[in-house]
C-alpha cells in the first residue's frame, strides 16, 4: 500500500537571511551563503511583547549634544581623510585585508599614536604578546600607554577591558576570539555574532573606539557572516600587491564620514607612512620618450591619481600570439586592441602584445582604454608620444571616444605635476563637473597652460597625440 503523500512547513531556515526551505541545502539559495541552513522546525508565531521600561527619555533631535561624538584625528592623515577626520569614540571599525597585506602594522601604528594620549588596549589572538613587541620594535611604535594582551577567550578580553579602561581597543582579529556560551569554534558564523554583539554593546556603553580586524575569504569578501558588516559602524578595505610597497585604504560602509575617498601608503621595512603625493609613484621619469607609453589620470573615489601605461609589441612566434596584461583588465585590453585592428587598421594578428602598469597600481576605470590604445599604437609603429602629454577616455566598439567624469579634476592634477598637453573626449570640458564658472575661467584656475585637444574617434585621437609636441 502506498504512503499517503503528506505536505509540511518550512523546516529549515538560513540563519543568515532567514531563507526556508522544506528539505536541507548545503547552500542558502536566498544569500548563497555555505553551510547556514539548519533544521528550524514548526515556524512558531511572533511573541508578544509588554512595553517595559526605557534606557533614556527621546529628545528631540536639536536638544541633543553631539559633542561626544567629535572626531579624534589619528595622527595618519591618510587614514583620517578616509574616516572623516578621525576616530568617533564608541564607533566599531571593521578592517580587512589579505594575509599579509599590512593590517596589523597599520593598526599597531595608530594604537601607539593614540596611546600618546589615552590609554590603548591591543588584543592579539594570533601572536604572542612579545611577537608583536618585536614588531612594535621594529617600526617604533612602542608608547607607555599601550597595553598588549594576547588573549583568544571574550571573557578574558572583557576583563582586560574592565583593568586598563582604554578609550581605543584594537582586536586582532575577531575570527580567533570565541566564547564558550554558545556552541561552535571560533571563527564560525555563531561565534562571530556573539563575539561582535558583546564587543559592539561594551564600546556603545564606555564611549570606546573599537577596531576589529577581519579576514578575507579567497574572493576577497570578509570571512563571516554578513550579519558583520552591518553591525559596525566602518568598514574599510586595506589593498595592495604584496610584492608593491604601496597600499592603500578604502571605506565601504562610513556613518561618519565619505565612502569615496582613498588613502595611500608606503610600506616599509621601517613602518607605514602616509603619502599625500603618491603619483609620483606611477610614474617613468625619462630624459628621452619611448615608444610604448603613455600617461593617464584615473579617479580613485574623489582623488585624482596620474598613471603610466605601458604596452610593449613584439613579433609573435606562436600558432596564438600572446596577450598578456599586468594591472589591467585583460578583457577590456582585448577589446581596446580589436577596435585598434578593426577601426585604426593597427594589423596585430601576428604579434605579442603586452600591457602593464607602473608602480603595481591597478587601473579599472575605463577611462585609461584611449592611454592603453595610444601605448599600443606607438609601440606597434614605433613612434613615441610626449613626455608631457597625458590622454583619458573611454573606447566603444564603434571607434568613439567617450566621455567620462571628473575632467577638470583630472587636467588639475595633471597640470600641478608639470604636463602641458592633454587628449580628452570632445564635450568633456562641457559635460564634465557642473560648476557655476564658466568654461574659459575653469580652463584658467585649474589647468592654466595646458593646452587641451578634444577628440571625436579613436582615429583623430591616433593624430592628434602623435603629431602634438
Amino acid at each position: 500500500m502506498a504512503k499517503a503523500k503528506t505536505t509540511s512547513r518550512a523546516a529549515y531556515r538560513c540563519s543568515e537571511c532567514g531563507w526556508q526551505t522544506t528539505k536541507w541545502v548545503g547552500r542558502c539559495g536566498e544569500c548563497q551563503a555555505w553551510g547556514t541552513v539548519s533544521e528550524a522546525g514548526a515556524v512558531a508565531p511572533p511573541r508578544v511583547v509588554a512595553p517595559g521600561p526605557v534606557t533614556s527619555p527621546a529628545r528631540p533631535i536639536g536638544e541633543v549634544d553631539v559633542r561626544a561624538a567629535q572626531t579624534r584625528p589619528t595622527g595618519l592623515e591618510e587614514l583620517d581623510r578616509v574616516l572623516g577626520g578621525g576616530l568617533v569614540p564608541g564607533a566599531v571599525l571593521l578592517l580587512a585585508g589579505e594575509p599579509g597585506i599590512g593590517k596589523s602594522t597599520l593598526l599597531l601604528e595608530v594604537a601607539a599614536l593614540a596611546a600618546a594620549e589615552t590609554p590603548v588596549l591591543y588584543v592579539t589572538g594570533e601572536e604572542s604578546a612579545e611577537q608583536v613587541r618585536l614588531r612594535a620594535d621594529r617600526v617604533g611604535a612602542v608608547a607607555d600607554g599601550l597595553y598588549l594582551a594576547a588573549e583568544t577567550e571574550l571573557a578574558a578580553v572583557l576583563g582586560h577591558i574592565d583593568a586598563v579602561e582604554p578609550k581605543l581597543l584594537v582586536v586582532d582579529s575577531i575570527q580567533t576570539i570565541g566564547t564558550v556560551e554558545v556552541e561552535g569554534a571560533p571563527g564560525g558564523v555563531t561565534q562571530i555574532r556573539e563575539v561582535t554583539a558583546n564587543l559592539i554593546r561594551v564600546a556603545k556603553e564606555r564611549s570606546i573606539t573599537t577596531v576589529l580586524v577581519g579576514h578575507v575569504t579567497k574572493d576577497g569578501a570578509i570571512a563571516g557572516p554578513r550579519l558583520l558588516e552591518h553591525l559596525v559602524d566602518v568598514v574599510l578595505y586595506f589593498e595592495g600587491d604584496r610584492h608593491s610597497r604601496l597600499r592603500m585604504i578604502r571605506a565601504v560602509k562610513n556613518r561618519y564620514g565619505p565612502t569615496d575617498e582613498l588613502g595611500c601608503f608606503d610600506l616599509s621595512e621601517v613602518g607605514i607612512v602616509g603619502l599625500a603625493d603618491p603619483s609620483g609613484l606611477f610614474l617613468t621619469r625619462r630624459e628621452e620618450p619611448v615608444p610604448g607609453t603613455c600617461v593617464t589620470v584615473t579617479l580613485e573615489g574623489r582623488r585624482p591619481l596620474v598613471a603610466e601605461v605601458q604596452a610593449l609589441v613584439a613579433k609573435s612566434f606562436l600558432p596564438a600570439p600572446r596577450r598578456a596584461t599586468s594591472g589591467l583588465d585583460s578583457a577590456r585590453v582585448a577589446m581596446v586592441l580589436a577596435v585598434l585592428a578593426r577601426r585604426c587598421q593597427v594589423s596585430m594578428h601576428d604579434q605579442d602584445v603586452y600591457v602593464s602598469t607602473v608602480g603595481g597600481v591597478r587601473l579599472t576605470e575605463t577611462s585609461v582604454d584611449l592611454a592603453v590604445a595610444l601605448a599600443v599604437a606607438g609601440s606597434t609603429v614605433e613612434q613615441a608620444l610626449s613626455g608631457n602629454l597625458i590622454a583619458l577616455g573611454e573606447v566603444g566598439l564603434a571607434g568613439e571616444v567617450r566621455a567620462v567624469p571628473g575632467v577638470q579634476r583630472r587636467l588639475a592634477e595633471a597640470s600641478r605635476l608639470g604636463f602641458k598637453a592633454a587628449v580628452v573626449p570632445k564635450g568633456s570640458l562641457d559635460l564634465g563637473e557642473r560648476t557655476p564658472l564658466r568654461r574659459a575661467e575653469l580652463q584658467a584656475v585649474s589647468y592654466e597652460g595646458m593646452k587641451v585637444m578634444e577628440v571625436d574617434n579613436l582615429q583623430q585621437a591616433l593624430r592628434v597625440a602623435f603629431t602634438a609636441p
